[in-house]
């Protein structure tokens, strides 16, 4: 057998190891190209499928929110409607003294509609007439870590004429329906604020159960809206204005005014001796009653 000299077997043995690498990157690569292209539709398909639990979520989180303002609507529509013989009393007779003082100017020469404390005198001197235990109150709140300071003034009535329930208070806003409302609230909110009655006439119990549905409502509308909630909107703070510490007041209501005897106090004006020429020569037609400047 002839001997192959040591060159030529060194470049036979190269020759062979070349193709050994090169066939091994060939194959490599086409598994790394199909792996690749398997990834690929791996990854498609789970993007896939992560947007379909977005949704699934999406629609989800939409069905709770609808079926949470629909049983706020149903909680706060049932409170409202229960009500005792001895608020639907106390409402009927705040309501028309409401109602008359439309027509009445108070002892501060405004019309009681416009003037909120002689508005509260004087529908709580009216119930004290009809035979109610009435009065103005007054709650003041420190400030604490939750809530800030405030002070707020609201009428009550507390009933004692039933030995077997004993002492009733009831409690009575003439501008309940503003309290609650949001300037940036959701349609949702807005719609729970419009059931509200504009003059609340209820027993303290029920207007816990109010405060806690509306403050609850007006949460989950902020937390919809991304927006901060004002601690002035918290339950604690609307629990501290009418069901806090107050001082009670009994109303000394001064008789209102007829729309003649009001008209009567505005007719003149008066004017200052230093100011009563001036005026006639820029107004001829204008009689003011002079008043002496010591």
């Amino acid at each position: 057998m002839a001997r192959i000299p040591a060159s030529t077997a060194r470049e036979l043995l190269a020759a062979s190891f070349s193709g050994m690498v090169f066939g091994f990157l060939e194959d490599g690569g086409q598994e790394f190209e199909q792996s690749c292209s398997s990834s690929d539709g791996s990854s498609q398909e789970n993007e896939a499928m992560f947007d379909m639990e977005d949704d699934q979520e999406d629609a989800g989180e939409d069905e709770k929110d609808k079926k949470f303002w629909e049983n706020q609507n149903q909680i706060l529509q049932a409170t409202l409607c229960r009500t005792s013989s001895l608020e639907t009393k106390i409402r009927s007779v705040t309501k028309d003294a409401v109602k008359e003082s439309v027509e009445a100017v108070c002892g501060c020469g405004k019309e009681s509609t416009g003037c909120r404390s002689c508005l509260m005198r004087e529908v709580s001197g009216r119930l004290c007439n009809a035979g109610y235990n009435s009065a103005i109150c007054k709650s003041k709140w420190r400030s604490s870590p939750d809530i800030p300071s405030g002070e707020h003034t609201f009428l009550d009535v507390v009933d004692n004429s039933s030995s077997r329930k004993g002492e009733v208070r009831v409690i009575i806003e003439l501008n309940f329906r503003a309290e609650f409302e949001m300037a940036r609230a959701n349609v949702e909110y807005n719609r729970l604020v419009q059931r509200l009655p504009e003059i609340f006439v209820g027993k303290v119990e029920r207007l816990q159960n109010l405060i806690k549905i509306l403050c609850s409502a007006a949460k989950k509308c902020m937390n919809e809206k991304k927006m901060h909630m004002g601690p002035w909107r918290k339950q604690k703070y609307m629990q501290a204005k009418w069901l806090g510490a107050c001082k009670r007041t009994i109303a000394t209501s001064t008789p209102p005014l007829s729309v003649g005897q009001s008209e009567r106090l505005r007719l003149r004006p008066k004017a200052s001796m230093l100011t009563v020429d001036l005026l006639g020569e820029m107004m001829p037609n204008m009689h003011c009653a002079p008043v002496a400047v010591v």
